[in-house]
């Protein structure tokens, strides 16, 4: 009988059309039979040079640009990148705006972790997850086009404050040939009040539908199975790597720029940091659902707010802000004014900013160098899911090829903002 043929290593392609590779993230994989050797992430696929474009064009013109990096959370990129213009300048944005900023941060944060809750399920094999957590995003993106217009990319932030107050009225659900007047007055039952009436229907609903998740992930044996003691990382370790986010706190560290470096008003507010013991994706996916309980007290305490205390939303400096819409038709000089605002921008003074904040998926800063023209220097942006791409090869070695799903989904990555 001959002998058995030596079983050589070899190497495998996962993505970049593989569903579950999260858009266009291309992994060499170098197996063992089915065992991970290595794990090599090949990026660059989704490159737009988004910092260069934003080097060519004035100030405030690219905070469109900013809404288009982690494309599931985008008021919080805007927030990032604002905050360091309004550092450069100098100014500080109106107290209501502040509350706006961080009730919009917070629903981002919603919204980011409900897509990544449906996305990790529906890789592992949790079909229903997915349809529940777009159910509940369908309101928070009324939300976003209520205050803006559109329902993803707002552009909503401005240096100096936000760009308008929230609305009096929730657009309606119109009667068509495919919806009946029956189902048209269900759909429109939340929406006769104010966007606050709107936002306040929904937190009042939202953590019986965040029971509905854990009902169906918490406990299952299978979703144990696919996530307990995977990709674990040590505290230590975590902190070497760079995490940041629920990365950071999953391997129990409590660290949250909410509370550490605490920005707009999140020191005036009542919140918990939840922080995982085990550091493997089972920790990361309840620290993750306990963010989405935490987000939703966060609102509420800001629309307690902003209901008792009106007030401007924009500060009051021409130089950086257009003038109203309502102006601007009138007058001839404001029209002026708007045209060489939107064209030519503000010259801000010379110098550097850094701004972070607590996005949805750990730390997000801009760093602006400004050589006192109407259009920055330098800009760098620091994306969270850039460094936990890097330790993916770390994480899935000696691995299944199976839980290289898992481990994608973990760390939450969006390839918007790892190639910018």
């Amino acid at each position: 009988m001959p002998p058995m043929a030596e079983i050589q290593n070899y190497t495998m392609n996962f993505g970049p059309q593989h569903p579950a590779a999260h858009g266009v993230l291309r992994l060499v994989l170098e197996m063992d039979g089915e065992v991970i050797q290595k794990a090599d992430p090949h990026i660059g696929l989704l490159h737009r040079a988004t910092e260069k474009l934003a080097e060519s064009k004035p100030f405030n013109q690219s905070i469109g640009y900013m809404d288009r990096l982690d494309y599931v959370s985008m008021m919080c990129n805007e927030h990032g990148y604002v905050l360091a213009i309004e550092k450069l300048l100098g100014i500080e944005a109106p107290e209501r705006a502040q509350y706006i900023r961080v009730m919009f941060d917070e629903i981002t944060r919603i919204l980011n972790h409900l897509m990544w809750l449906g996305a990790h399920g529906l890789d592992i094999g949790a079909m229903t997850m997915f349809l529940y957590c777009f159910r509940e995003r369908e309101d928070l993106m009324d939300c976003y086009e209520a205050v803006s217009g559109t329902r993803m990319h707002a552009t909503y932030y401005r240096p100096g404050g936000v760009y308008r107050d929230l609305p009096e009225v929730m657009p309606k659900y119109q009667e068509s040939k495919f919806r009946s007047k029956k189902e048209v007055d269900r759909l429109n039952a939340s929406r006769e009040g104010s966007l606050l009436d709107f936002i306040e229907a929904f937190t009042d609903k939202f953590p019986a539908c965040v029971d509905e998740y854990e009902t169906l992930l918490t406990d299952n044996r299978i979703w144990k199975q696919r996530t307990v003691n995977i990709a674990v990382v040590s505290p230590e370790r975590a902190m070497q790597l760079g995490f940041s986010g629920p990365m950071l706190r999953g391997s129990g560290v409590e660290w949250d720029l909410r509370k550490k470096q605490p920005y707009e008003v999140y020191d005036r507010l009542d919140f918990d940091i939840p922080v995982g013991v085990h550091g493997d994706c089972y920790d990361r996916y309840l620290v993750r659902v306990e963010e989405m309980r935490q987000s939703n007290r966060i609102i509420r305490q800001c629309i307690k707010w902003l209901r008792e205390n009106p007030g401007p939303v924009m500060i009051d400096d021409r130089k950086v802000v257009a003038p109203t819409r309502v102006e601007m038709k009138d007058d001839m000089e404001s029209l002026i004014h708007h045209f060489k605002l939107f064209t030519e921008g503000y010259c801000v003074p010379e110098g550097e900013a850094y701004a972070a904040i607590e996005h949805p998926k750990g730390e997000f800063g801009v760093y602006l160098v400004s050589d006192g023209a109407n259009k920055p220097y330098r800009v760098k942006i620091r994306a969270p899911g850039f460094v936990h791409l890097s330790a993916m090869s770390e994480m899935v070695e000696g691995h299944m090829l199976a839980d290289v799903v898992a481990v994608i989904g973990t760390q939450d990555i969006v390839f918007g903002e790892v190639d910018r």
